[in-house]
């Protein structure tokens, strides 16, 4: 009996079950893709009385139970990550903000990255892509899908840097139709603000009315969520952009940043100069129900457009949240009394700098470079500068709410850094350092490179971060039972004891809310797996079946367990990095997790000054 017939069959059988495969595979629908990011949402916070929606996706989707913001957990460096899918060494956004070239935006030497202004100047001045990495959105609309960017200004956006002239990517902000948008904000195409307008919404973005003020030392902050200004961007979402997209028959990628809840958890005026109930009162427990609200505003008009059933929603917060707490037993700042803005005993803004000029024994000036006298009563604010040469400091300090910049001179460095090193160590609110690994090692330290700050960035790189210590209120723990939900962290800010604020290297800041849902998806999966918001973008992209070229080496993963193919668990593995002791005994411990060769970070500091460090001696 011959073969020859048997195998031309199976051959013939072969080529068209993949010719059948192919045409399947080409058949399908492109998927849209949705980013939907609030804004410094906690994941404990979120249950189905506060947030019904966001728990509805957790419930219904992946809920990822082991979710990481990246440090220093704050929105642009967090922006730049789910943007590009790559760690902060790679994309150069090490704070929201960053020391740069002189621009003709405003004058000073660091500027605050969440302007469209300061972002375009940014860019150009790096030769259009300042983030050094392909973007989510760029990929997309590379790949022909409409893109739209819309929410608050300066992540935004980050989200598709290279399009900053409005002619490819919608973009709608704060800045949207505003009197200064020739100059600031990012041009919209006529059409669209076309049918803004004939869709019964104004065309100038609205402002956060009452949301706005953060009040003073002296008078409470705001007791309203930001649902003006929200409604206005949710209905240009579902009035405008969704139905345009629809109608198109093209696919779409769209990012929609919430600024609530964080908005709202900074000006909080519920709590003022007390530590209870900080960041969990009414307040900015109605701005988690916003965000919530909003993302359902989104899912009912892609049901009502008939589009829901193909579009991958993937919810994220950019970073978590703590109370502030403005208070030390160490700090020279606090002797000192600022009765225009600080109450009596508290830690003023910049009180890092007041206590390193006074422990080296140089002089401190403001960002305009005018000396400082906290005799008189005055403090730093925005930035400050170490040292006689007010055009060449020693030291330039650049708070970041949790934690604390720290630019050296390049030539003084070697010599300033340990001594530095050894006043910070000194201070009760100190609860993680990190050095430049070209300074270290330093007793105390660790270096920079542990925690991904070193990488193909083109900014430049601080040379330390200082990161605050926190703990949970216990009268906080009676009722939410969760020290993350309870944290209480020193801050450098303008803000009030009782308001709230991020940055630090607590699991209260780092642990972000995450959860996704779609047709590429798996359904009610809870992930005990490690993600963080650097594996945003390579996942999207590869459900999009993009190929997304990199050039730093930080980059993120596909999440490959969350997905309905993929594997049930992926393995990961817990490390513990610890630094030599200071003189004092002090020392830095560093938690965190890996998959492969992408590393989590979960907590850092000196034991028993970190909310979520296990280790404890």
């Amino acid at each position: 009996m011959t073969t020859k017939p048997i195998l031309k069959a199976l051959i013939l059988t072969a080529s068209l079950l993949a010719v059948g495969s192919a045409h399947a595979e080409a058949a399908r629908t492109p998927r849209n893709v949705i980013v939907f990011v609030a804004d410094g949402l906690r994941y404990g916070i979120v249950t189905h009385d506060t947030a019904p929606t966001l728990a509805d996706i957790q419930k219904n989707g992946v809920d990822f139970r082991n979710s990481h913001a990246l440090y220093p957990t704050v929105t642009t460096t967090n922006a730049s990550a789910i943007a590009t899918g790559h760690g902060i060494g790679d994309t150069g956004e090490w704070s929201n903000s960053l020391l740069l070239p002189p621009l003709k935006a405003e004058p000073g030497a660091v500027h605050f990255m969440e302007s469209d202004l300061i972002l375009k100047e940014t860019d150009a001045a790096f030769g259009d892509n300042y983030l050094n990495e392909m973007s989510l959105l760029r990929l997309a609309r590379d790949h022909g899908y409409q893109t739209a960017a819309i929410g608050k200004e300066g992540p935004i956006l980050i989200q598709d840097i290279t399009a900053a002239d409005g002619k490819s990517t919608i973009f709608i902000d704060d800045a949207t139709g505003t009197h200064y948008e020739k100059n600031h904000a990012i041009p919209v195409p006529a059409d669209v603000m076309q049918a803004i307008k004939d869709a019964g919404l104004e065309t100038t973005a609205r402002d956060r009315g009452l949301n706005q003020s953060a009040g003073a030392y002296n008078l409470p902050g705001v007791q309203v969520a930001n649902i003006y200004q929200q409604q206005w961007f949710t209905g240009v979402a579902t009035k405008v952009l969704l139905p345009r997209f629809a109608a198109s028959g093209k696919p779409f990628a769209m990012v929609y940043w919430s600024r609530d809840p964080d908005g709202t958890q900074h000006n909080t005026g519920d709590s003022l100069n007390t530590l209870s109930p900080g960041i969990n009162g009414p307040t900015s427990l109605a701005a988690v129900r916003n965000a919530s609200d909003n993302l359902q505003a989104l899912i009912d008009k892609l049901k009502e457009l008939g589009i829901y059933d193909n579009t991958d929603i993937f919810v994220t917060a950019d970073h978590g949240f703590s109370t502030i707490s403005r208070q030390s037993k160490t700090s020279y700042a606090a002797r000192h009394a600022y009765p225009d803005d600080t109450v009596k005993g508290f830690l003023p803004e910049g009180f890092p700098a007041i206590d390193l000029a006074h422990a080296l024994n140089l002089p401190l000036l403001n960002s305009y470079k005018a000396p400082i006298d906290i005799d008189k009563g005055e403090h730093p604010h925005n930035y400050s500068a170490i040292g006689g040469d007010a055009d060449h400091p020693d030291v330039l300090m650049v708070g970041s709410g949790g934690s604390e910049l720290l630019f050296i001179d390049p030539a003084k460095a070697k010599d300033l850094a340990p001594k530095i090193i050894a006043a910070l160590t000194q201070q009760d609110y100190v609860a993680a350092l990190f050095v430049d690994d070209a300074l270290g090692p330093i007793t105390g330290t660790l270096p920079m490179s542990a925690v991904g700050l070193t990488g193909s960035a083109r900014t430049q790189r601080p040379s330390i971060y200082v990161s605050f210590a926190d703990f949970a209120l216990p009268s906080c723990l009676k009722k939410w039972k969760n020290p993350e939900v309870c944290s209480v962290m020193i801050n450098d800010t303008n803000l009030q004891q009782g308001q709230g604020n991020h940055g630090g290297f607590t699991r209260a800041n780092t642990r972000n809310f995450m959860a996704a849902i779609g047709p590429d998806f798996k359904a009610g999966f809870a992930n005990d797996a490690p993600i963080s918001n650097a594996d945003i973008t390579p996942t999207l992209a590869h459900i999009l079946g993009f190929d997304l070229p990199s050039i730093g080496k930080l980059k993120g993963r596909v999440i490959d367990e969350a997905l309905k193919e993929g594997p049930q668990t992926t393995q990961s593995t817990p490390h513990v990095a610890r630094s030599g002791p200071a003189a004092n005994g002090f020392v830095t411990v560093l938690e965190s997790q890996s998959v492969g060769d992408e590393v989590y970070l979960d907590a850092a500091g000196m034991p028993g000054r970190v909310v979520g460090l296990k280790t404890t001696k």
